[in-house]
């Protein structure tokens, strides 16, 4: 069943055009990934598919009666309500049913009611039907619901009762996913989702869209996610979609194929263009050749062109250093961390060796981009000490750039940190990373997380350091400056360390990962993908060379022990809680059986005996279920 559908949309800013008779279906419980660089018109396509753009041409059409839910990039949920009742209001229909049940509750246990059996009867049938379609619509489970998207979600980490007003703007976007994911509807429409996520807030997610009944319309840059998530992607590419029955990495792979096959059919039409041109050339004026001559044209003005593929316009550099540091670059030993009064992580050890590549891993709040600042000297250490190598040097990526002037002009911006270059070579390089022509005086202030992600590397390469402190590089890149990131990092001669949500770019960059927490850091050798397999093994190697693994090995020891003995005591009260909610279900139905038996209605005291128990159980339930999920949500 197609739930939407876009045919033959238009779309123009001016005299520029977006959209060129793009064509988009979603079926019903379809997972499809828009994907397309910075620009490209995805979140055009998408407000014009909620209604919030009306396009110059073409025509949406959705399924009747469809409910959609839409998530706009970077944009948070205002409320004066609390963060719960936020999100009980998403219920509002199931807590006027459940009123009603608790006044007809009242009712059927009123003396007078009891006395009157028609109308006695009459409430009994009207509360089993209520009862009923309360049970099918999840009413003795939404408050259980509630509870694991906002855990999901990494909202126990604020009271559910605080107000939405104080939140962050990245938790404010965070509450809206929520609240969408809490509505479950028909087709649910998100423009990066994944923006503000940490690693474990990502993976349940992946999980819960996976499994999601509904269909899903998501853009995103994450490709580990797209891959996860998606079977379906369409791309934006000048202006035009090109549908994909493939997950992110069959969708690469096909287009290389078919952009290669192209290049190939157009150079080999090329050539026959040429080869006849030549001979018309030579034989159109002698006589004995000139209609073979002829006829070669006619077959060549006949000729159905084929077009050059366009290639999307990339970024293009490289890091190299000056000179090379010594040997052991850096070495953190018994560091704390955080602010004034507020010790974010402590117990901080690890040295880095010349070559490595370093990520730094965590929730969100333990302090990883603290953890940088004080490593570069923006924040001082609470304690410990942090001793840097011989001629290291080092160039520091800010996550939210906050190291540009926004009265600046890009060209200005770049120009000021390196005076003797000559205007034309600051051209060149700011051209590498797209900003050619009147872009280069463009205002900072004026420019899009995208471009000043771009300016910020441009100032970085031209630092030439040996030691790149990177956090979240990846932040408002798209996949394509994404990758020539990937390929910069990978050909530099120098150290790395970085943070980063970006799974992939974890994957492919990270020789060691350092996993910091509130009482030290612990190492693990290889990549995101090993990081994973020795986490979920639980099997460390002992013996490793790095001292904060030496230093903290006892301790590590015996949180892992106390870990395991949670994990079974958490097993064995999943399986005690499932039991009962076996049971309590199955007193449920017996109760409300009873409820209905002629001789019970009859019976006041019978009846209201039944009600009350029937009501206890619904409460058990309802508790046993919210200890349930909250128990294996990170199963």
């Amino acid at each position: 069943m197609i739930l939407l559908q876009a045919i033959n949309i238009n779309k123009y800013f001016g005299a520029k055009q977006i959209l060129k008779n793009v064509n988009l279906t979603v079926q019903a419980g379809q997972k499809v990934g828009l994907v397309g660089v910075n620009g490209a018109g995805k979140s055009t396509l998408l407000k014009i598919l909620t209604g919030q753009l009306t396009p110059d041409d073409g025509e949406i059409t959705r399924a009747t009666g469809l409910t959609l839910g839409y998530l706009a990039q970077d944009t948070g949920l205002e409320s004066e309500r609390t963060i719960y009742e936020e999100m009980l209001s998403v219920f509002q229909p199931l807590i006027e049913q459940e009123q009603q049940l608790h006044k007809l509750e009242q009712l059927m246990g009123s003396e007078v009611i009891k006395q009157d059996t028609t109308r006695y009867r009459r409430i009994m049938d009207q509360y089993a039907r209520l009862s009923d379609d309360f049970r099918n619509q999840g009413g003795y489970s939404y408050r259980s619901f509630i509870r694991g998207v906002l855990q999901g979600l990494e909202f126990p980490e604020v009271d559910d009762n605080s107000p939405v007003a104080v939140l962050s703007g990245g938790q404010k976007t965070r509450l809206a996913l929520a609240k969408n994911l809490l509505i479950k509807p028909d087709l649910l429409i998100l423009d990066e989702p994944t923006n503000y996520l940490d690693i474990r807030a990502l993976a349940w997610l992946e999980q819960y869209l996976q499994s999601y009944a509904g269909a899903v319309l998501v853009v995103s840059h994450d490709r580990y996610f797209l891959d996860a998530v998606v079977s379906t992607v369409v791309e934006l590419e000048f202006g035009r979609a090109t549908t994909y029955k493939t997950n992110y990495s069959g969708f690469i792979d096909l287009k290389a194929r078919q952009q290669e096959n192209l290049l190939k059919r157009y150079e080999q039409q090329q050539e026959e263009i040429a080869r006849a041109k030549d001979f018309i050339q030579r034989n159109i004026v002698r006589a004995s050749t000139t209609k073979r001559a002829q006829s070669r044209l006619k077959a060549l003005e006949k000729m159905e062109l084929i077009e050059a593929p366009n290639q999307q316009k990339q970024v293009h550099f490289s890091f190299t250093i000056k000179r090379p540091s010594g040997r052991d670059v850096l070495n953190v030993s018994d560091l704390s961390i955080g602010y004034p009064g507020v010790e974010l992580a402590r117990n901080i050890n690890f040295a880095i060796e010349r070559g490595e590549s370093v990520a730094i891993l965590g929730p969100n709040g333990i302090g990883k981009s603290t953890l940088l600042k004080t490593i570069i000297g923006q924040l001082p250490p609470l304690s410990g000490h942090i001793r840097t190598g011989t001629n290291v040097s080092i160039g520091y990526y800010a996550q939210e750039q906050e190291k540009l002037d926004p009265g600046k002009t890009v060209l200005d911006e770049l120009w000021d940190d390196y005076r003797l270059m000559d205007e034309k070579d600051v051209r060149t390089v700011l051209g590498s990373f797209l900003f050619r022509g009147e872009d280069v005086y463009k205002k900072v202030s004026e420019l899009s997380g995208g471009e000043k992600a771009r300016l910020s590397l441009a100032k970085l390469m031209l630092q030439q350091a040996n030691l790149l402190i990177l956090d979240e590089p990846t932040n408002h890149l798209d996949i394509l400056s994404r990758e020539m990131l990937e390929s910069a990092l990978i050909d530099y001669p120098g150290t790395i360390i970085f943070v980063s949500h970006d799974r992939y770019f974890l994957n492919k960059m990270a020789t060691r990962i350092i996993e910091l927490t509130p009482t030290g850091t612990e190492s693990f050798l290889g990549n995101y993908n090993y990081y994973l397999e020795k986490k979920s093994s639980d099997q460390h190697e002992p013996g490793s060379k790095h001292p904060e693994k030496t230093q903290l090995g006892k301790q590590s020891y015996l949180a892992s022990k106390e870990i395991q003995r949670q994990e079974r005591k958490r097993l064995k009260r999943i399986e005690e809680l499932e039991r009962l909610i076996s049971d309590t279900e199955q007193d449920i139905a017996r109760l409300e059986g009873e409820l209905e038996k002629p001789e019970v209605t009859q019976d006041y005291e019978a009846c209201l005996k039944i009600s009350e128990e029937l009501s206890a159980a619904k409460a058990n339930l309802d508790a046993y279920l919210e200890e349930w999920v909250m128990l294996t949500e990170n199963d």
